[in-house]
C-alpha cells in the first residue's frame, strides 16, 4: 500500500535531515549538489510520497542526478547511505505495513562505490528518537586493502583530491609550437595575394598590407604505461593523472605488460571510475610479466605514425626490468628505443625506481634504454604528481640528464 504524501515527511523532518546528510555525502563524492536541490528533493518526495525503495530512488535520482557520468556514484551512495543496516527498511516499516524484502548486497565493488564510501565515512548521520531505527552506520575502508586490489578502476576520494590539488597548484603550461602551414595575422610576413585581392576591391587606389605568420598549436601527448606486476601499485595513479591530463590536453594513452592495449577512448569518459572501470575491462594482462621490447615493436609498427605527429611528447612509464634481459633482447630494446625517439619530439622516461637514493644503471634494460631518452625521471606517489607536470614543461631541467646515471653505470 503506497503511503499518503503527507505522511512521508511525518515525525519531526527525520527523513528531511536525512535527505539532507545524504545530500552532502553526495557533494563530498563530487556531485554538484546545492541547497536548491536539496529543498527540491525534500519537496519531490512529499508530492511523491515514500512507497517503496524503488519510487524514493528515482525521486532522489531524477533530482540530484543531471549528467550521465554521475549515475554510478549516486547508484553506490544510495546503496551505502539508505540500505545500510536496513535503515530505508525499517522507515518504510515505520509508514508502510508491510515493507519490501531488503536486496542482497554486490560481493564485487563498482565504478563509484569507493568514492561514495569515503564520503559517506565522513559524513555523519542524524541518530533517529526511536531506539529500534540504526541511522548511525559506521563505514570505514582499509587504505592498505584498497591499494592491494588489482582492480585498478577503484580510487578513493582523497587521492583523486590530492590529485587535483596537486595539478591546481602546478598547472600546465599551455606549451604551443609553431608549424609549417600559414595563416592570417594582424603581424609578420607580408601576403602579397591577399594584399592585392584587397586592392582590387577599391579599384587599386588604396593598398593596405596584408600579413600572415605560422600557425601555432599545442602538441598532443602519448604515454605508454606499464601495467605489469611489478609497477602494479604505480599504474592506478598514472592512469588517474592521465584522465585528468586528458581533459586539458589531447593524448594518447597505450598500456602494456606482455600485450599493447589503446586505452585513448576508455579515458574520454568523464567520470575517472567509469573511465579506468573500462581501462579494466579491456586490459587482460594487468599485472602479469614485462615485454618492453615487443611492445616498443607493436606501437612503432602500428601506431608510431598516427600519434606521433605535429611534434608530440612521450611518456614512458616503466621501471625498465625487461622479461628478456638477454643480449639479443637488450638489442632490441635498443632498436625499438631508438626508433621511438626518433620518431617524436621529446622521450621522458618515468621510473619509480629513482625514488632509491642509491639507483644505478645495472640491469641490461635500463642500460639498453637511457641512450634514447632525453628525460629521466622519477614518478611513484602523490607526492610526485608535480615532478609530472614539470616533466611536461618546454624547459628542460638538467636533473633529468639520462647522460649522469650512464656515466656512472
Amino acid at each position: 500500500m503506497k503511503t499518503e504524501p503527507a505522511t512521508a515527511l511525518e515525525g519531526g523532518g527525520r527523513i528531511a535531515d536525512n535527505i539532507v546528510f545524504f545530500a552532502r555525502a553526495l557533494r563530498k563524492a563530487g556531485l554538484p549538489v546545492g541547497p536548491a536541490a536539496i529543498i527540491d528533493a525534500i519537496r519531490a518526495v512529499e508530492a511523491a510520497g515514500l512507497g517503496s525503495r524503488d519510487d524514493f530512488y528515482w525521486t532522489l535520482h531524477s533530482v540530484f542526478v543531471t549528467k550521465r557520468e554521475q549515475r554510478a556514484v549516486f547508484h553506490e551512495a544510495f546503496e551505502l547511505f539508505w540500505r545500510e543496516r536496513g535503515l530505508l527498511d525499517k522507515m518504510l516499516q515505520m509508514l508502510s505495513p508491510v515493507a519490501p524484502p531488503r536486496a542482497p548486497e554486490r560481493d564485487k565493488p563498482r565504478p563509484g562505490e569507493a568514492r561514495a564510501r569515503q564520503a559517506l565515512a565522513a559524513e555523519p548521520r542524524r541518530q533517529e528518537d526511536k531506539p529500534d531505527i540504526e541511522i548511525d552506520a559506521r563505514l570505514t575502508v582499509s587504505a592498505r586493502e584498497i591499494l592491494q586490489r588489482k582492480d585498478f578502476a577503484q580510487m578513493s576520494a582523497a587521492e583523486i583530491a590530492e590529485a587535483k590539488k596537486a595539478l591546481a597548484k602546478l598547472a600546465i603550461p599551455d606549451e604551443r609550437l609553431k608549424t609549417r602551414r600559414l595563416k592570417r595575422a594582424t603581424r609578420g610576413r607580408l601576403d602579397p595575394r591577399r594584399t592585392i585581392r584587397a586592392s582590387l576591391k577599391v579599384g587599386g587606389d588604396i593598398i593596405m598590407p596584408a600579413f600572415r605568420a605560422h600557425a601555432e598549436i599545442r602538441p598532443p601527448i602519448v604515454a605508454l604505461c606499464d601495467i605489469s606486476g611489478s609497477m602494479s601499485q604505480y599504474s592506478r595513479l598514472m592512469l588517474h593523472f592521465l584522465h585528468a591530463l586528458s581533459e586539458r590536453r589531447k593524448i594518447q594513452t597505450f598500456l602494456f605488460g606482455t600485450r599493447l592495449t589503446n586505452v585513448t577512448r576508455q579515458l574520454k569518459q568523464k567520470d575517472p571510475d567509469e573511465a579506468l572501470a573500462g581501462c579494466s575491462d579491456a586490459v587482460k594482462d594487468w599485472s602479469g610479466g614485462t615485454r618492453i621490447a615487443a611492445a616498443l615493436h607493436g606501437f612503432n609498427r602500428d601506431w608510431s605514425r598516427r600519434v606521433l605527429g605535429q611534434g608530440a611528447t612521450m611518456l614512458l612509464i616503466t621501471d625498465g626490468l625487461e622479461r628478456d634481459d638477454g643480449t639479443a633482447g637488450a638489442a632490441d630494446l635498443a632498436a625499438e628505443m631508438d626508433r621511438l625517439h626518433r620518431s617524436c619530439r621529446r622521450l621522458i622516461w618515468l621510473n619509480p625506481l629513482l625514488r632509491f637514493d642509491g639507483f644505478e644503471a645495472r640491469a641490461r634494460g635500463v642500460r639498453a634504454m637511457l641512450p634514447h631518452v632525453d628525460e629521466f625521471r622519477s614518478v611513484h606517489s602523490l607526492d610526485a604528481v608535480g615532478d609530472l607536470v614539470a616533466a611536461l614543461s618546454a624547459e628542460r631541467c638538467r636533473g633529468a640528464d639520462p647522460r649522469r646515471f650512464l656515466l656512472a653505470a
